[in-house]
């Protein structure tokens, strides 16, 4: 008997994702989204693309409805969900009711991963928590393996028709989320681009914020964030960019694990 094409969709789905936490459980931290258009017309249909991987090289991310806490974009006319089926890649698609700024957002529940004691602290070390890494040593944690809950943030800014300044991104309400203060449709190569880190609803400081080109991935930009939350990247050069941020903290005793983090990453495109 054969199975339904759903439940067949959704079984590749997972047997990806499983191969893929096998074939990188260490590398493929940051998860991004990766649209189809960035620049769409008004009328067109865009594929939501969900990316893992590090340097802006990532693999295709099925849809899995199991993973999803929220899945959406917004537009002049509101909040919509992202439409799309288990197994899906692209994970979901979207279509550009006006011009203007289209934000999409994706948001997981936590998933669990146990890392080794070196792996972890590699890891610590590489995103810039500092913090917690030194609280691992106070506590002589750092020959022990860690178990982590870990959640995405994930954020890409679309622009249809001519980018005006004062359209621009704005607050989906995610745990962990990056902000643009001004619209990146309305810069262009050299200027300062402006965000904010939120964390629940608050400004978030002393994160390391990292930016990439992806056809120049090696040539990162790093900052942490300031007491308001806030870092500025002067963009040097066009095209695609991911920013990206994570944030950790000690879990709760009844959490079954250790630590909680949370990985926020927002895409767009820049004119030359």
């Amino acid at each position: 008997m054969s199975l339904p094409s759903t439940l067949r969709r959704l079984c590749h789905a997972w047997a990806a994702a499983i191969a893929l936490l096998l074939a990188h459980p260490v590398a493929a931290h940051d998860f991004w989204i990766e649209p189809t258009a960035f620049a769409p017309v008004p009328g067109q249909s865009v594929g939501v693309r969900l990316r893992v991987g590090e340097d802006f090289v990532g693999e295709a991310v099925p849809r899995n409805p199991a993973w999803i806490a929220q899945f959406v974009f917004e537009d002049g006319t509101g909040r919509h969900a992202v439409a799309g089926q288990a197994g899906d890649d692209p994970a979901g698609m979207v279509r550009v009711a006006a011009p203007g700024m289209l934000v999409i957002g994706y948001r997981s529940k936590p998933n669990p991963i146990t890392l080794a004691p070196a792996t972890f602290n590699q890891y610590l070390q590489e995103e810039g928590l500092d913090e917690i890494l030194a609280l691992r040593e106070s506590r002589g944690e750092t020959g022990a393996a860690a178990r982590e809950l870990y959640a995405r943030c994930a954020k890409s800014l679309l622009f249809s028709g001519l980018a005006a300044k004062g359209l621009g991104d704005r607050l989906l309400g995610f745990t962990l989320e990056l902000v643009a203060e001004k619209n990146p449709y309305a810069l262009h190569a050299g200027q300062a681009l402006p965000l904010r880190l939120m964390y629940r609803g608050r400004p978030l400081a002393g994160v390391l914020v990292v930016a990439m080109n992806r056809l120049h991935p090696e040539q990162k930009i790093a900052e942490r964030s300031d007491s308001a939350g806030r870092v500025s990247f002067r963009l040097h050069r066009g095209g695609v960019w991911l920013v990206k941020a994570v944030h950790m903290e000690a879990a709760p005793v009844d959490a079954g694990a250790d630590w909680l983090s949370y990985w926020a990453s927002l895409t767009f495109e820049l004119h030359a």
